[in-house]
């Protein structure tokens, strides 16, 4: 039987949020449990913090390496910046520095096909500055990945997925890049709007 925490727990919430937070909530806890309990219990009331200081630890190891608010804006405004044969060139520099061989893709949907120890890779990314995206460009590239037996599929958008989307995704097991997955993916490389 596998455990799994559920979404909205509170040790759910603060592993999905910075780090220090779960850092400042176990510094609160030891703090108000050594100034407000008796000599008797403040060490026990201190420990109680412990899960939170496990916490942050945790959340610290899973950041590592995510790029920040700022980074993510500063991304997403210069992405949305480019024109399209800009934008499609710091892809495939993205690509080729990730050890894929990349070629532009020839089917509707797919703008590249990318190829790395043997597994293939569809990637629709033409839209990625649509303010909404809906069911028929993910369509799109389900149909196109399964007409090339292509193992995984990317969509690259900026802009928000409809909520009609989500289940489409979960079903197919389609991968979203959205601007902190791409602030990610361009770290390192220059982006020249």
């Amino acid at each position: 039987m596998k455990l799994k925490m559920a979404e909205k727990s509170l040790f759910a919430v603060l592993l999905r949020s910075p780090w220090w937070i779960s850092l400042c909530i176990a510094a609160v806890i030891g703090l108000v449990a050594a100034a407000a309990l008796p000599p008797d219990f403040r060490v026990a009331g201190a420990v109680s913090g412990f899960p939170f200081f496990v916490i942050s630890i945790m959340a610290a190891y899973r950041q590592r390496g995510q790029p920040s608010a700022a980074q993510v804006a500063q991304t997403l405004q210069t992405v949305s910046a480019m024109a399209w044969p800009a934008f499609a060139r710091v892809l495939e520099t993205v690509f080729q520095r990730d050890g894929y061989q990349v070629q532009r893709g020839a089917a509707p949907g797919v703008d590249f096909v990318l190829e790395r120890q043997g597994r293939t890779t569809l990637v629709s990314a033409r839209r990625w500055k649509a303010a909404r995206i809906g069911l028929e460009p993910l369509r799109e590239l389900q149909a196109a990945r399964e007409a090339a037996d292509a193992q995984e599929a990317i969509c690259i958008a900026l802009g928000e997925f409809t909520d009609n989307t989500r289940p489409f995704v979960r079903e197919h097991k389609l991968t979203l890049w959205q601007a902190a997955e791409m602030a990610k993916a361009l770290h390192g490389i220059p982006l020249n709007p």
